[in-house]
């Protein structure tokens, strides 16, 4: 590592153990008498307030995908990357309507995960295995993808790198990941939440900083917007066509308006969907706490919008763009950025945000993949009695071979397959909108009809993005498809169908009157504010009385 920053290396090591420390000392934050509970393992026992669930949420939404990835859209294809911005904004509103009704429904009958509710409100275990196949499915490509943030920010560092043997290059990552899996087995939800108010602090920092101290290094706004436009609308000589768009278009086909219209309402709708989004607002003690954050998160949004303009700045630095052209890979246009702009001290604290960007939320969503398999795997096909000293043991070990997983995901494919993947991810999970979102509201909808619409959604997402290409890809090139003539968002076409199928079957099971299955629901309890969790129901009980 002779060619690393002593300076800066010095920085992201002491936040590094500063976080580890902090991860390990949150197993004593808020404990409860008995850590080997789901409750208190794997939602930090319910009981967290306006401002930690503000800090949560802040850390699991906006993840490494945020300060590695978009930047690297709007780098590499220009203004389709704010599509990001944009459905963050418009996510907010969608999840201001059905997330409070989501907790209160799981806190009255002491749900852990958005497959528990869908078993108790259908009585069918072929859905809630759906519902945890598909969460489990769409999440583990969203870990890898953090860890991907992780390896790019070492890779600019220069740490590994002199190395010609992989073990060594890829040893800095397994480190990080070591650490990851043994603070989350030990302190569960509780360590991404106290360590999420460290990351949140590094990166409104180092953000703020950037978007006013790189300007003037680069000749100010008017200079880099102008030289984005330029390169936009240059012609590519490999492709014969625009590097990308600066403004979408109304064109039929390519970055079009309503290609990225589709994008972004898919994609909002999809957020909180997320087994991980779903477990750190179960992790709430009120349900007014949600609205509030509901009300409160979208000044993240601003600073999206503000990361999202480093791919612009990458463009215009000069340095930047030749080392990212060099290097092949355009997830490396921040970490290369902050290291030209920044001197060595505060490249460190960049990059510190940026890992501990990425630790905060794969540990959410470990946790949440983990709870998954435990409660509707698991408990559900496996040990209908399991206690819950054994859930919770079980869902420790699941979380570490989910981040084995990922891991093997970060280190063996590459790194565009990941991001690839991670918007593959986005198509599936939108497909359980009408079972979960849609049970909210109405139990209209049949059992089978919405199985057999996930079925047909999740089929034709994953066919469709399969056979997406481009000039450097054969598959898997991009979540939009061309329908009818028109750039759409995959996941929107799917869902659709998904729809459409499950209103018709619906119609079909209803006039032969196939069995409806039995809902432990009750009206009055989708409003309900409970502040202390229910009585916990005997092993095997509480997850529905019906089964498929």
């Amino acid at each position: 590592m002779s060619h690393v920053n002593a300076t800066t290396f010095t920085i992201v090591v002491i936040l590094f153990l500063f976080v580890t420390f902090i991860g390990f000392a949150a197993a004593h934050w808020r404990r409860a008498d008995d850590m080997m509970h789901l409750n208190e393992w794997g939602l930090g026992g319910r009981g967290f307030g306006t401002f930690i669930t503000w800090f949560l949420l802040g850390g699991d939404l906006y993840t490494a995908y945020t300060f590695i990835a978009v930047p690297a859209l709007v780098f590499g294809a220009g203004s389709i990357g704010f599509f990001a911005v944009s459905y963050t904004i418009m996510a907010f509103p969608v999840a201001f309507i059905f997330l409070p009704r989501l907790w209160s429904i799981c806190r009255v009958h002491n749900y852990v995960t958005p497959a528990d509710f869908i078993r108790g409100r259908y009585g069918s275990r072929g859905m809630s295995l759906a519902m945890a196949f598909t969460g489990i499915l769409a999440l583990m490509p969203y870990i890898a993808l953090q860890l991907v943030g992780i390896q790019s920010v070492l890779t600019v560092m220069g740490v590994g790198t002199s190395s010609n043997n992989t073990f060594i290059q890829d040893l800095p990552l397994v480190i990080a990941f070591l650490v990851l899996a043994i603070f989350t087995y030990v302190s569960g939800l509780r360590a991404p939440a106290a360590i999420s108010f460290v990351k949140d602090t590094l990166i409104y920092v180092f953000v703020l900083v950037a978007v006013f101290y790189i300007p003037t290094r680069l000749g100010g706004w008017g200079h880099i917007f102008g030289t984005a436009q330029h390169h936009f609308t240059s012609i590519n000589p490999e492709t014969h066509k625009p590097y990308g768009t600066f403004i979408p278009t109304q064109h039929a086909v390519g970055s079009t308006q309503l290609d990225f219209a589709s994008l972004a309402l898919g994609s909002a709708m999809a957020l909180f969907l997320y087994p991980h989004i779903v477990t750190g607002a179960l992790a709430s003690k009120r349900r007014k706490y949600i609205k509030r954050n509901m009300s409160l998160l979208p000044a993240y949004s601003i600073l999206l919008g503000l990361i999202a303009l480093f791919g612009y700045m990458a463009i215009t630095d000069p340095v930047t763009a030749a080392n990212v052209k060099k290097s092949g890979n355009a997830q490396l246009a921040v970490p290369y950025l902050f290291q030209h702009m920044f001197p060595p001290w505060f490249a460190g604290i960049a990059f510190a945000g940026i890992i501990i960007g990425a630790l905060v939320p794969a540990a959410i969503m470990a946790i949440a993949a983990a709870n998954l398999f435990t409660r509707n795997i698991f408990k559900e096909f496996f040990k209908p009695d399991a206690s819950p000293v054994l859930e919770t043991k079980m869902s420790q070990w699941a979380s570490l071979v989910v981040k084995i997983g990922a891991l093997l995901f970060a280190i063996e494919l590459p790194h565009t397959f990941s991001i690839n993947l991670q918007l593959l991810g986005g198509v599936w999970i939108l497909q359980v909108f009408p079972m979960l979102v849609g049970g909210l509201y109405t139990r209209w909808f049949h059992r089978w009809a919405l199985l057999a619409g996930w079925l047909a959604g999740m089929l034709y997402g994953t066919i469709a993005a399969y056979n997406v290409k481009n000039a450097t890809t054969s598959h898997w090139a991009s979540s939009s498809d061309i329908v009818f003539g028109h750039t759409v968002y995959i996941g929107l076409t799917a869902l659709v169908i998904n729809a459409v199928v499950a209103t018709l079957l619906t119609l079909v099971f209803k006039a032969t009157k196939a069995p409806e299955g039995t809902d432990e629901t009750l009206p009055h309890q989708y409003t309900a504010d409970p502040e202390d969790l229910p009585a916990p129901a005997p092993a095997g009980v509480g997850l529905g009385t019906a089964a498929d």
